[in-house]
């Protein structure tokens, strides 16, 4: 009984199938590396990669970051949303009567809320136009 369970490990062994040698797709006998001459083209005196990062400004330093912005609510808690104060609200209505979302607005998420329902409050009452009149006129609203 001892020999059984050797036997059928070179039996198991035998009925895998062999692993075949990674090739590259392709036929993988191209060379990878190296200049590419070959190619044609002269690229003149742009140098090796060409003008790129450059411009009048001078080289590009990355993406440009925006500066944070901070909920004017949270910094001065003295102001109030109010559907009265029609001059606060209409900084957070776009020209065609939608209201700013937050990352355009950068006020947090508490305030927006308070901003949406004071401006809708303020729809509702007919302080605040739903539109502005330039689309209201030319009905060039969504069809």
């Amino acid at each position: 009984m001892a020999q059984e369970p050797a036997e059928r490990t070179s039996n198991q062994e035998e009925q895998q199938p062999k692993r075949r040698e990674f090739t590259p797709r392709g036929g993988g006998d191209r060379d990878r590396g190296g200049d590419r001459s070959d190619r044609g083209g002269d690229r003149g005196d742009r140098g090796p990669r060409g003008p790129r990062g450059g411009g009048p400004g001078g080289p590009r330093r990355g993406r440009f970051q925006p500066r944070r912005k901070v909920c004017a609510y949270c910094a001065d808690p003295e102001k109030v949303i109010d559907w009265k104060n029609l001059d606060d609200l209409r900084r957070y209505i776009s020209d065609s009567g939608g209201i700013f979302p937050r990352r355009k607005t950068g006020m947090c998420a508490k305030h927006q809320r308070h901003v949406a329902i004071a401006i809708k409050r303020a729809r509702h009452i007919a302080v605040l136009p739903y539109t502005s009149e330039h689309v209201r006129v030319t009905g060039q609203g969504r069809n």
